[in-house]
């Protein structure tokens, strides 16, 4: 993912559209397809028994019931597409994490990589070393990849005119052109 700030130094020049979403590009194509052909196939089963074989007054609970499951079942399978991608996102296992998420009964194997997944790895466009994602600075080749502020070097977003920890005026440190890409001046 590559930031605001980054994209000049990148060499992207075309700017990041609002409308997009990152997280829905997570979802493999596989697994949006399973995921409805389960939910209408289970759909189909639920309203495809008999009804010699309800009791009377309870097609309500029924059919509530069978969306339900529907519903449940493509929405796990929907998980099971966003962690095949994530987990090679974040440069894990993929093979351990799949198999821990299908296997584990209730979504309990979800909850597991959840808790203990990496974090998001990015490159310093400088000299190309993977950083985690909360960096300012590259430890290798001390590259400014986040905007910081001048005086206590804590992270500023882009947009800030004032350090909010110490009040430094931001605008006058003179960062990287690179990171002014947004601002006012």
């Amino acid at each position: 993912m590559t930031m605001p700030w980054n994209e000049q130094a990148s060499g992207s020049t075309q700017p990041h559209e609002a409308g997009e979403s990152d997280s829905l590009k997570l979802l493999p194509l596989w697994s949006i397809i399973l995921a409805i052909l389960v939910f209408v196939g289970s759909q189909w089963y639920f309203d495809s028994a008999p009804p010699s074989h309800r009791r009377p007054g309870t097609l309500p609970m029924h059919l509530i019931m069978g969306y339900m499951t529907s519903a449940a079942l493509s929405s796990y399978i929907l998980l099971i597409g966003y962690v095949s991608r994530d987990v090679k996102r974040r440069n894990m296992s993929a093979a351990l994490w799949m198999l821990l998420v299908v296997v584990m009964p209730g979504g309990i194997g979800a909850v597991v990589y959840f808790l203990l997944r990496q974090p998001v790895m990015i490159r310093c466009p400088s000299c190309n070393t993977e950083l985690a994602a909360g960096l300012h600075f590259c430890p290798q080749c001390r590259f400014q990849v986040a905007p910081v502020c001048g005086q206590c070097f804590r992270g500023v977003q882009i947009t800030d005119a004032f350090c909010p920890q110490c009040g430094h005026d931001v605008s006058q440190d003179g960062g990287p052109a690179r990171l002014h890409a947004y601002s006012d001046s």
